[in-house]
């Protein structure tokens, strides 16, 4: 799976079965995963269609719980705390079966 981080995230975080890009690195790979936080919430809505697959998986990386209010709006598919990021592939699994990618 090709995973791509609208915001900083560190990629040694992820299993080495993803691809992982940040977006000023993905090239011409559509991702199935993205990742968003609270300061590029804007950047993924203009660039989403163009780094995404059309059938893929938002997940937003909340700092505090109140960003959750500011990401509803954006039809997010799943959210996890920053603190949790380490538990990110347990969540890739359950969204890979939720979503049947």
């Amino acid at each position: 799976m090709s995973i791509v981080a609208f915001c900083e995230v560190d990629k040694n975080l992820f299993s080495k079965e993803h691809n992982f890009y940040n977006l000023a690195d993905l090239k011409e790979e559509k991702a199935d995963i993205c990742l968003v936080d609270i300061d590029t919430i804007f950047d993924y809505e203009e660039n989403k269609h163009k780094s995404c697959k059309e059938k893929f998986i938002s997940i937003a990386i909340l700092d505090e719980l109140s960003d959750y209010d500011a990401f509803k709006n954006f039809g997010l598919d799943s959210w996890i705390k920053r603190d949790d990021l380490d538990k990110i592939n347990e969540l890739i699994e359950v969204l890979k079966k939720r979503f049947e990618l």
